[in-house]
């Protein structure tokens, strides 16, 4: 795939937030109540409007179906779920439309565009009566509770158990390991400039190789016969020979619950999973989901951010979106536990170097594939 230019680059960011600036000028006044409130779901929280929320999504949001009903029969509150791409497009149509949103809750940003979404001011701060049970590191990325995290996952190396077993060849368990000759075009990753994954890749990179030593690292990897798609689904599905798609490739950028994923919807289910995943090369993911900025259900949209971050959602997680739950209390399936990998000491960088940075980082990694 041929990626945009440098400048192109640029110019999409810079005309976006030159846009977002002027639509953020345009707030509307909603008819919320208080949004210190804590107070539960129950039926005593009722709407004699018959209020329809719209949560703004990624499109491989993919709960359990009904999974507001319950919402819906305690609050009176109808959900509407509505898909609009990846996780950077979210970002960006809701900067675009900061204080004047389409939609009243957002789910999906993460912590590697957490400090875009803050800069563009698209949230409301809001204190969910379950914020004590939710992972603290986490909560600690968003200390105002501009946005509130609600699920955690690892982007990691996966590689095809059977291709490496058949061939007697060790997979590579580290960052480093990528560019020897004995992985030459052997690796799949989903493009950082458009994939939410590549981008937690290429920040990955960015910790475990300093940003000094980040793009000497890619060279070797484009040298290494690396193939850079647009997106996970292509990677995953098309290009990596573990998957169903069954590609030619058996090294690819995915996530560490990807092989219970593969044990899950297999039919049959084999003795042990197909995939596997290389614990040193991941990279930790917190996603968040948050009151839009002008909403005019403001109290309604408060309720639904207490009930996504409540039990009975946050046990839905691991078995359909294939994350941990963020509120410490939910149980994990067994399946789940027994076939992810949940590394001990993931790779991270702080969200305020990724907001300065990104822009920078992104055309070094342009350069570096087009050159």
């Amino acid at each position: 795939m041929k990626l945009p230019n440098k400048h192109k680059i640029l110019t999409a960011f810079l005309a976006t937030a030159l846009l977002a600036n002027a639509c953020g000028d345009n707030q509307s006044i909603g008819d919320s109540t208080d949004s210190s409130s804590n107070d539960s779901v129950g039926p005593s929280i009722t709407s004699t409007n018959q209020v329809t929320l719209t949560l703004l999504a990624y499109d491989s949001f993919t709960p359990s179906p009904n999974i507001f009903d319950d919402f819906t029969t305690q609050t009176g509150i109808t959900v509407e779920v509505i898909l609009g791409g990846d996780a950077g497009e979210l970002v960006t149509k809701a900067g675009l439309t900061s204080g004047n949103p389409e939609a009243d809750v957002l789910w999906g940003v993460d912590n590697t565009l957490l400090s875009r979404a803050l800069s563009k001011n698209i949230f409301t701060s809001f204190a969910t009566k379950n914020l004590a049970d939710l992972d603290e590191s986490a909560r600690n990325l968003v200390p105002n509770n501009e946005a509130t995290p609600v699920d955690t996952g690892d982007v990691c190396i996966n590689y095809d158990v059977n291709w490496f077993k058949q061939r007697n060849l060790a997979p590579p368990l580290t960052l480093r390991a990528l560019t020897s000759s004995n992985y030459a075009n052997l690796l799949v990753v989903p493009s950082p400039v458009s994939s939410s994954p590549g981008l937690a890749f290429m920040l990955a990179t960015i910790a475990e190789f300093g940003q000094d030593g980040w793009g000497d690292y890619w060279k070797s990897l484009k040298q290494n016969g690396a193939l850079i798609v647009g997106d996970w689904t292509t990677a995953y599905y098309t290009e990596f020979s573990g998957s169903s798609g069954k590609g030619d490739r058996p090294i690819v950028v995915s996530y560490g619950s990807s092989p219970p994923a593969e044990m899950i919807f297999a039919n049959p289910r084999p003795a042990t999973a197909p995939t596997a995943v290389a614990a040193l090369t991941c990279f930790r993911q917190v996603e968040f989901a948050g009151i839009l900025r002008g909403t005019k259900h403001e109290r309604e949209a408060q309720l639904l951010i207490d009930y996504l971050t409540d039990i009975k959602f946050q046990e839905d997680l691991p078995l359909t979106l294939f994350v941990y739950p963020a509120n410490k209390k939910a149980k994990l399936p067994e399946d789940f536990v027994k076939y992810s990998l949940r590394p001990e000491s993931p790779l991270q960088l702080d969200p305020d170097l990724i907001s300065r940075n990104l822009l920078i980082w992104l055309d070094e990694f342009t350069d570096i594939v087009l050159r």
